[in-house]
């Protein structure tokens, strides 16, 4: 094969990444300020730019499918019939996309009456016998029967390289059988008839034992069972699937492989085509010449600066005292330095410190090994030592410490007896201030968005799956490397992201004032953990799981038949076609929807879905928390131990993990009895304080309504209030059920529910429901003027604030899919509501625990956070004025136009409390 000048030619299948970006859930946010959507172009052009990267001399050609059918529609009608029409939020994206690829001087093929498949089958077909090597990115499988020892295809999104060996590793067979194994299995997206039932393993297995498709039909009276009688059934049609699923090598073509070569791009038209679709990062690249910065976010200046990570870098690992000594000098003469820990587990429980990692200038950072026994490991130092040097460093309040997810470290440092101080910088929480929803918050992304720079991930030093080693079994050159690289990103992360923060006062006031000091007092709650009662979820794990047994007798008692209630597809036959259930929803896929919102509406009418959605309920809580809960009880301490986060939810509200405290149900007896798993120590009471209506005390001082802040000002019940005026009656005969109407279209319509939704959750007519909405808009006049106004300038300016300062950016509130902007516009209203309360509950947490802090006294500790309600545990002899004091507390957090009301409740366990 040749070595051209242009070498090699990489044919890029433009439409299999089109489609896929559009699936990317953080490059489907991605649009102009007008509400045009860029995430497919970001995509695309993304791994257009990756493969320039990867292949400087290659001759990339860009291929996509033209409208309109195409030979394939003539031979088989049905060929595709099944697929739903573009997204028009797609749609809109080809044609600029198509713009830009030329100005950047590829080669764009759009051919009509074929797919890009056989534009690209037919170019790699002349470049095999021009002497070209070959390189086809795509995601699409059926390309496998291209790949020869001079094509070979790459997956550009997940980095994966097939060449000849690859398609044998991947699907067992060789290239050339690729065609067969495709017509044999077929394909419902594209319709392609194929052999019933028959999967990869059974065609990769006929193939094995008969070389080829023709050979299968030869012999297929030979195979038996079902799927013999299948094959049978299928020979008339397999050979039309053959011809379906070949990949044409003869397009006719303008030009000749030889003649498709780029051209020098246009910068003026690329410079326009980036402004209009607002490619910061794009443009920032053409006019600078430099290495790629990463475009900016919605609330990035146009000329702010960006940090890029320098190839030349000088990490150090520190073997020796005399190295070590040199380390902590220029530690202790800094006034900030990025920090790491390396250990055992992500359980900052269980996680054994293996190294320390330091930065203190950009390309600079020490790495120091403590704990790798790997056979022939070479002598690091004494960990007791080492932690004894840094002890007074780590614990100094006056120099800072920067880092990724401090709390962790944190937390392990704990186990050392090193109380860490100085925290004063975290770059997960500074990017999540800045722009909650712009990315995912871990160091590996920051990077990326933010230093255009792509790290040396765990599992490339670490391995995967089962496979995948501990820190402490690292080569130590390759963990130095790693670990050294964290501390040096995490700094320039923080050079790249605080500057941004700072110029933006209000989410500047939040870092500085909510998030950032709330830090500690959330390690100290999770390494103080919850007492639970393993002898009770016992005995509900066992009860729950005689339920399920009843449950599954019950059901296929109603079906007719047995079953596996956990399988949708067995479900979905058994609802739809032996019950003959109609289909209210289907899948993105066209089968019949078997989720839940759908079975909660078709349990209304029919005894088998509800009896599923029990069965479901039961299973989630048996094998989230009665089975799972006393398997996390720490062996040091007796207590479970959850991980707060705070840079998950969008809108500021703590999230919890391993275990969830905060989606254990209450609606449910069986939920509830799992909140009386946890338990008070001996001599303890457990407290439950929780704000009363919150989001509507906030609703309240947002649109300063007269009604709403009268009733709250008066201590009226605002639900009784509010249906003694839709439904006519005085307060004192609203009814219970009325009341809980009243609540319902309380809280769904200041989320912005539609009289649809309102109809549906009461279960009226759409027609009484828009009655019920014009009354309580009548009433509270001031509210409506507050959302339409709220709408209208998040729709203006991309994001909305509570009360606080938390700025929540709102990407798709221009776009021009009608149901991703009403849910931006449902969230303009929700957000500033949600988030206001979550600032409270955090206020309030910091206003607790620094009365807890000056009272020293170590009966009190607070355990735990769950939505607006804060756990104590507190001494039995001190729980009733201690208790009256933190009502106080949370009641004073903040000051809004109507009062703040925490009610507090004192049991043995939660559920008592609570």
């Amino acid at each position: 094969m040749s070595n051209t000048p242009l070498s090699p030619l990489i044919l890029v299948d433009g439409s299999s990444y089109l489609f896929r970006a559009y699936h990317v859930p953080y490059l489907q946010a991605l649009s102009t300020a007008d509400g045009q959507p860029t995430g497919a172009i970001t995509g695309v052009l993304n791994m257009i730019r990756s493969l320039k990267k990867d292949y400087p001399n290659g001759n990339i050609v860009v291929v996509f499918d033209a409208k309109g059918k195409t030979f394939r529609n003539d031979m088989y009608p049905e060929y595709k019939a099944n697929r739903p029409p573009m997204p028009d939020d797609l749609r809109t994206q080809i044609a600029p996309l198509h713009e830009i690829i030329v100005a950047m001087g590829l080669p764009l093929l759009v051919i009509e009456g074929v797919e890009a498949d056989d534009v690209i089958g037919t170019l790699a077909h002349q470049a095999t016998q021009a002497g070209i090597e070959t390189v086809i990115s795509t995601g699409d499988k059926d390309m496998a029967q291209l790949v020869n020892e001079h094509v070979r295809l790459i997956n550009t999104m997940t980095n994966v390289e097939m060449d000849v060996a690859g398609v044998i590793e991947k699907f067992g067979i060789r290239p050339d059988q690729i065609i067969d194994y495709l017509a044999l299995m077929g394909d419902k997206v594209d319709n392609i008839p194929g052999v019933e039932k028959c999967g990869p393993k059974t065609a990769v297995k006929w193939l094995l034992e008969h070389e080829n498709l023709d050979n299968v039909i030869a012999n297929a009276d030979k195979v038996k069972g079902k799927i013999g009688e299948n094959l049978r059934n299928a020979l008339e049609q397999l050979p039309l699937s053959y011809q379906l699923a070949t990949i044409k090598l003869d397009v006719e073509l303008e030009q000749s492989v030889e003649q498709l070569q780029p051209k020098d791009p246009n910068k003026a038209k690329l410079t326009e085509l980036y402004k209009q679709f607002e490619l910061r990062r794009l443009l920032a690249d053409l006019q600078s010449g430099e290495q790629p910065a990463k475009e900016a976010s919605a609330n990035d200046d146009e000329d702010a600066n960006v940090v890029i990570a320098p190839e030349n870098v000088d990490y150090q690992i520190v073997y020796t005292q005399e190295q070590f000594n040199h380390w902590l000098e220029l530690l202790n003469k800094a006034e900030s330095f990025a920090f790491d820990t390396e250990t055992t587990s992500l359980d900052y429980m269980k996680a054994e410190l293996v190294g320390l990692s330091f930065a203190i200038e950009p390309g600079k950072a020490a790495y120091v090994p403590l704990g790798h026994d790997y056979q022939d490991a070479p002598q690091q130092l004494a960990i007791d030592w080492v932690l004894a040097q840094l002890k007074p460093l780590l614990e100094s309040t006056k120099i800072a410490k920067i880092g990724q997810n401090l709390k962790y470290d944190a937390n392990v440092l704990s186990h050392y007896d090193i109380k860490m101080q100085g925290i004063a910088f975290d770059t997960m929480l500074e990017s999540y201030c800045l722009n909650s929803v712009a990315t995912r918050h871990n160091m590996d992304a920051l990077a990326e968005k933010y230093l255009d720079y792509k790290t040396v991930h765990f599992e490339d030093i670490a391995g995967k799956g089962a496979k995948q080693i501990t820190f402490n079994q690292i080569d130590i050159d390759k963990a130095g490397h790693y670990a050294a690289e964290d501390a040096d990103i995490t700094l320039r992360l923080h050079q790249a992201i605080y500057p941004k923060l700072e110029k933006l006062s209000g989410q500047h006031s939040v870092y500085r004032e909510i998030e950032m000091p709330l830090l500690p007092v959330l390690a100290r709650m999770e390494q103080h953990g919850v007492l639970i009662d393993v002898d009770l979820l016992a005995e509900q794990s066992q009860s729950i799981g005689a339920r399920l047994q009843e449950l599954e007798v019950e059901a296929h008692n109603i079906a007719g038949q047995s079953f596996n209630l956990s399988s949708p597809k067995q479900l979905q036959k058994i609802l739809f076609e032996e019950l003959k259930i109609p289909v209210i929803k289907k899948t993105p896929k066209g089968a019949p929807s078997t989720a839940e919102e759908v079975l909660q509406e078709l349990a209304l009418d029919y005894p088998l879905p509800k009896v599923i959605l029990e069965n479901r309920g039961l299973s989630k809580l048996k094998s989230t928390y009665t089975d799972k809960l006393p398997l996390m009880v720490s062996e040091k301490t007796g207590r479970v131990h959850t991980s707060y986060q705070q840079a998950v939810a969008a809108t500021g509200r703590l999230s919890s993990t391993d275990p969830n405290l905060q989606n254990i149900p209450i609606r449910s007896e069986e939920g509830r009895k799992i909140r009386h798993a946890f338990i008070a120590p001996t001599d303890h009471k457990i407290v439950a304080i929780d704000y009363s209506q919150i989001e509507l005390r906030i609703m309240a001082h947002l649109s300063d309504d007269p009604g709403l802040l009268a009733a709250f000002s008066q201590g009226k019940d605002v639900h009784q209030a509010t249906a003694a005026e839709i439904f006519g009656v005085e307060l004192e005969q609203v009814s219970s059920d009325q009341r809980r109407s009243a609540k319902a279209i309380n809280f769904g319509l200041i989320y912005g529910m539609s009289a649809f939704g309102l109809a549906k959750q009461l279960g009226i007519a759409r027609n009484q429901a828009q009655q019920y909405m014009d009354k309580y808009f009548e009433r509270y006049p001031s509210i409506h003027g507050y959302m339409e106004e709220t709408r209208q300038k998040a729709t203006e300016q991309g994001y909305v604030e509570t009360l606080f300062g938390r700025r929540l950016y709102l990407p798709e509130i221009k776009s021009k899919n009608a149901m991703r902007r009403k849910g931006a516009e449902r969230a303009a209203i929700n957000a500033p509501m949600q988030g206001t309360a979550a600032d409270i509950i955090k206020k309030a947490m910091l206003a607790v625990d620094q009365w807890i802090t000056e009272q020293n006294d170590k009966r009190i500790k607070m355990i735990m956070q769950v939505h607006d309600e804060l756990i104590f545990e507190i001494h039995q002899d001190i729980v009733e004025q201690v208790t009256e004091q933190l009502v106080e507390i949370m009641n004073s957090a903040v000051e809004l136009n109507v009062p703040l009301i925490a009610e507090a409740g004192i049991g043995d366990n939660w559920e008592q409390a609570h």
